[in-house]
């Protein structure tokens, strides 16, 4: 009996396919009854831990954000990602807290959460951070939107950094000035003074170009933060009203309307509160399992860090001034 026993045990790992013509010859053993009986414990449990680890899959990725949005924080964000997908992770956590930063950087990061094959919850965290500006789009696109108390969001109007200053008709370099005039052009706008007047009262004022390419941003930045609200079933009037005014929420304001799915204290309680809820990814519905995983945090190299230095917005500014003014001088 106890090479029959070997015999079955090596034939259930090896040949897992023979179950069924195993079984129809257990008559042959001496002990038929019980070797079935063995046989079908076993089996029970092989499949019991196939599902049971078919169900649980990889660990969480906790990727880590604490500075402005930029090319930097992209390629982080990028290639945690990707690792995060390679080592067939169940849930990535970007732990967020920015004030906002660049445009371009920013979208980059949603097209890879939104393309990312494992589900993505954005926790602004710790206590006093923000999601400000680029931040609460990132916080929208994401399947699991979540902030921790004493935490806001909002203030996402887009706000340009640089440009050429705009000079009114009355300032355009090589206007001529009233005493630059003849004695005879200034008597004829003398005697013109009254009839322009009365005309532009009567003509609507021309828009300022400025005005025109912020009403661009805005209407951009609108149409495009409602379309992730509308895509995660979230709150997309408010996102327009931090678009067009400014408007921030506090954590449970966020959470009393819409914006965001959890309020959690700290990274277990959050995984604790998602864990069993169903997001969607690519289409396909998914139940997320978050209990009892490892937690694998991803830091960013030193490139990384050296990058972030350089092309941090603020620093990036100071560089334009420097090289603006050094033409001139």
């Amino acid at each position: 009996n106890a090479g029959g026993s070997a015999t079955t045990f090596d034939w259930l790992v090896h040949a897992p396919w023979g179950i069924g013509n195993g079984l129809a010859n257990t008559d042959q053993c001496s002990s038929g009854a019980s070797m079935r009986w063995t046989k079908s414990a076993l089996l029970a449990l092989f499949l019991t831990a196939f599902a049971a680890g078919s169900e649980e899959g990889g660990a969480i990725v906790v990727l880590k954000v604490d500075d402005a949005i930029g090319p930097a924080i992209s390629d982080y964000l990028h290639r945690g990602l990707d690792e995060a997908a390679r080592r067939d992770a169940s849930l990535v956590v970007i732990q967020l807290n920015t004030p906002g930063g660049l445009d371009l950087s920013m979208r980059d990061i949603i097209r890879d959460v939104l393309a990312s094959p494992v589900p993505v919850a954005v926790y602004v965290a710790p206590a006093g951070g923000r999601a400000a500006s680029a931040g609460t789009y990132i916080l929208y696109a994401a399947h699991i939107a979540a902030m921790a108390p004493a935490t806001n969001v909002g203030a996402a109007t887009p706000v340009q950094i640089g440009g050429i200053p705009d000079f009114g008709p009355q300032d355009r370099p090589g206007d001529n000035k009233a005493g630059d005039k003849t004695e005879a052009e200034q008597s004829a706008d003398d005697n013109a003074k009254e009839s322009d007047e009365k005309r532009e009262a009567r003509e609507e004022p021309s828009p300022v170009p400025g005005d025109a390419m912020q009403k661009k941003l805005v209407n951009d930045a609108v149409a495009y933060l409602r379309s992730l609200a509308e895509m995660r079933a979230r709150n997309a009037d408010w996102a327009e009203k931090a678009v067009r005014e400014g408007a921030s929420l506090s954590a449970q304001e966020a959470l009393a309307m819409g914006v965001i799915d959890i309020v959690a204290t700290d990274l277990e309680g959050l995984l604790t509160a998602i864990d069993g809820r169903a997001v969607n990814v690519h289409g396909q519905d998914r139940r997320l399992a978050t209990k009892g995983h490892p937690i694998e945090r991803i830091e960013p190299g030193w490139r990384s860090r050296l990058l972030a230095v350089i092309t941090n917005p603020n620093i990036a500014y100071i560089l334009l001034l420097l090289g603006f003014y050094g033409l001139f001088f």
